[in-house]
C-alpha cells in the first residue's frame, strides 16, 4: 500500500472510530507498528492527530488539512492535473479558485495579467498576488484552524456580489454521487462559486477517489469538467464528463 493511501487509511479509521491504539491501525493496514508510528509522527507534524498512549486520536478540525501540508502531498500527480487542466482551460477574464492545493498548482503556471482572480485562501492569496498585473481578491470572513480559508456568511455575502467566468475547485471526496467536502462551511463557500460561474471544472489527484466525505458540493455533471491524473473506474465515467 503506498504511503498517502495508508496514512489516508489511519484517518479514515479515525475518523469512524474516534481513537485507535498502534497495535490496532497495524491489524488493520496490516503492516508493522513502526510503520504506523512513522505514520502518525507524520500526520502529527500535519496537524491530523494527535498522539494518545499506545496510539492516536484525531485532532479537532483535522478533518480539514492545512494547505501547508496538502500542498506537499500528491506533489506529482497534482502537477500532471495542472497541465492537462491548461490545456483544455477556456477563456477567461474573472475566475474563482478554492482553498484546494490542486487549483493552486494550475493558476501558479498561468499568465493572469490582467485578469481577476477571487479566492477564500490565505495561502493562495500571497501566492498569487507575487504575479505581475493581476486583479486578485481576497474574500473576508471567519478564517477556520488549520484551514487557512476564510468562511461563514460574511464570505457567503461576498461572494453572492460576483459572476464569474469560471470556477477551479478540488473537493476532499470525489464519488460516483458527486465531489464532496468534510466541512459544510467549505462545500457552501464552493456551492455559491459554482451557482454564480458560467464553466466550472472539478480538479482532483487520483487520492481522493479513496478518502470520505459528509457534504455534498455538486453532482459529477453539473461540471464541465473533471480532470484527474488516472482513469477512474467506469461507473465514474457514466455519471461525468472526464480528463484523465
Amino acid at each position: 500500500m503506498f504511503i498517502d493511501k495508508r496514512r489516508k487509511e489511519i484517518e479514515n479509521l479515525l475518523k469512524e472510530n474516534g481513537q485507535a491504539s498502534v497495535k490496532e491501525i497495524s491489524k488493520h493496514l496490516s503492516v508493522s507498528e513502526a510503520t504506523v508510528r512513522r505514520d502518525l509522527t507524520e500526520l502529527k507534524k500535519q496537524g491530523i492527530v494527535q498522539r494518545s498512549h499506545g496510539g492516536a486520536v484525531l485532532s479537532m478540525n483535522g478533518s480539514e488539512i492545512s494547505i501547508f501540508a496538502r500542498m506537499n502531498e500528491n506533489a506529482k500527480e497534482k502537477e500532471l492535473v495542472a497541465y492537462k487542466t491548461m490545456d483544455i482551460l477556456p477563456k477567461f477574464n474573472t475566475a474563482f479558485i478554492d482553498s484546494s492545493s490542486t487549483a493552486l498548482a494550475l493558476f501558479e503556471r498561468l499568465d493572469l495579467s490582467f485578469k481577476t482572480v477571487v479566492t477564500n485562501n490565505l495561502q493562495t492569496a500571497l501566492t498569487l498576488c507575487k504575479k505581475r498585473d493581476i486583479n486578485l481578491i481576497l474574500l473576508g470572513g471567519s478564517v477556520k484552524f488549520n484551514s487557512v480559508s476564510s468562511v461563514g456568511g460574511i464570505t457567503l455575502n461576498e461572494l453572492s456580489e460576483f459572476h464569474f467566468d469560471l470556477t477551479v475547485c478540488s473537493c476532499s471526496s470525489i464519488k460516483e454521487t458527486g465531489a464532496y467536502e468534510t466541512s459544510i462551511e467549505q462545500s457552501k463557500i464552493k456551492q455559491k462559486a459554482l451557482q454564480n460561474s458560467d464553466k466550472k471544472i472539478l480538479v482532483v489527484d487520483n487520492s481522493k477517489f479513496f478518502t470520505s466525505g459528509s457534504f455534498k458540493v455538486a453532482s459529477l455533471s453539473e461540471f464541465n469538467c473533471v480532470v484527474t491524473d488516472k482513469k477512474p473506474s467506469e461507473k465514474f465515467l457514466e455519471n461525468g464528463n472526464f480528463i484523465y
